[in-house]
Order: structure tokens, then C-alpha cells, then sequence
């Protein structure tokens, strides 16, 4: 059975920093608490062999993986999938989280949080986000038993993930923290979420 790894890129924002919600059209760099969490990750990952490894083309993703891959003198080389690139967040795009909620109201995001159903004016396809995710786990089910694959990807696009596995912890909170991953084993016979929101 083949193993996903599916993390979420490290902090873009440091203590003292004002952050905001970045999105697709947002390519910040880690920060520097966000490059102690990679080198965090790197470290802890340091002895599993990774057969793929894949990530969006957003900078803090691919520091992220980067760093973990560096970590190994054998690393598979690092391929881009668009769809692992955050979402849109249109209006609320660089804005501060109070005035997101005073935009779009508690629900609104509530229900994002909870179910993963966009609030109005974001740019998110909710099926094709799953669909793309299905069409990798089947993909996955062909490889070796014992392989594993590294994805990297944003809070917005690995919340649909779950969507698509066959089993999965009851009370999953969806949304993965940064620098945190979780872990999915893949065969012919379906797809289950082992871990989620693990941190080093």
C-alpha cells in the first residue's frame, strides 16, 4: 500500500507581523519562523524515501518542500501541480482576518471551516478541487506497496482531500495548520486517513 504525505507549507508571518489571508495571488516567501518549520520537517523526515514528490508553484510551497528534499542525498526531483496552488480569495485577498469576518460575517467562514462550502466571492471550484485530489489517490493505488509521495500544498486546497477517502478519523478537523501534514494510505482496495495535523 503507497503513503501520501499531504503538508501544509510553513508560517509566511512571524510574531509582531500583521498577517493576512494569502491566497493564489499572493506568492509570499516562508518567514522565519516558516523556514524553522521546514527544517523542523525536513529533519523529521529525513529517513522515509520519497518515490514522488509534488507541490504547487507558489514559493512557500516549494521552499517547504525543498527543504525537505535537500535533507536526502537521493530525493526524486520536484514536480509542479497547479491545482496544489491556494485558492482565490478575491475581496478578502491581503486583508486582515477582522475585516474578513466583518465582510463576509462568523458563518460564512464557519462553514468553510467546517465543510469546506466557499463564502461568497472567493474563487473556488469545490469539484474540480476534489476531483483532481480522487484522480491522484487512484493514481496512487497503482504504485508499490511501501512507496511514498510528498505533496505540498495550502490550507484551502487540502481541506477537500477528506472529501475523497474512503475512511477517515471521526471529528477530522479539515483544515491543516502550517507546517503540519497528514498522512493517507492508498491500495486497489480504497484509501484511508491515518493521521492528520501532525507537527514535528
Amino acid at each position: 500500500m503507497a503513503r501520501l504525505i499531504i503538508l501544509r507549507h510553513g508560517n509566511t508571518f512571524d510574531t509582531g507581523d500583521i498577517p493576512t489571508r494569502v491566497g493564489a495571488h499572493t506568492d509570499l516567501s516562508l518567514s522565519v519562523s516558516g523556514r524553522m518549520q521546514a527544517d523542523a520537517l525536513a529533519a523529521h523526515f529525513r529517513d522515509t524515501v520519497f518515490c514522488a514528490a509534488f507541490c504547487s508553484p507558489l514559493l512557500r510551497t516549494r521552499q517547504t518542500a525543498r527543504a525537505i528534499l535537500d535533507a536526502r542525498p537521493h530525493a526524486p526531483a520536484l514536480r509542479i501541480l497547479p491545482f496544489l496552488t491556494e485558492v482565490d480569495y478575491g475581496p478578502d485577498e491581503n486583508q486582515t482576518e477582522d475585516k474578513v469576518i466583518a465582510r463576509l460575517g462568523t458563518e460564512a467562514l464557519a462553514a468553510w471551516d467546517r465543510d469546506a462550502t466557499p463564502p461568497a466571492g472567493w474563487q473556488v471550484d469545490p469539484t474540480a478541487l476534489r476531483t483532481a485530489w480522487a484522480s491522484l489517490l487512484e493514481r496512487a493505488a497503482t504504485l508499490e506497496a511501501d512507496a511514498n509521495v510528498l505533496i505540498v500544498t495550502s490550507n484551502g486546497i487540502a481541506r477537500f482531500l477528506p472529501d475523497v477517502v474512503d475512511a477517515q478519523p471521526d471529528g477530522l478537523d479539515r483544515k491543516l495548520k502550517t507546517g503540519a501534514w497528514g498522512i493517507v494510505d492508498v491500495s486497489p482496495d480504497g484509501s484511508r486517513i491515518l493521521d492528520w495535523n501532525v507537527r514535528p
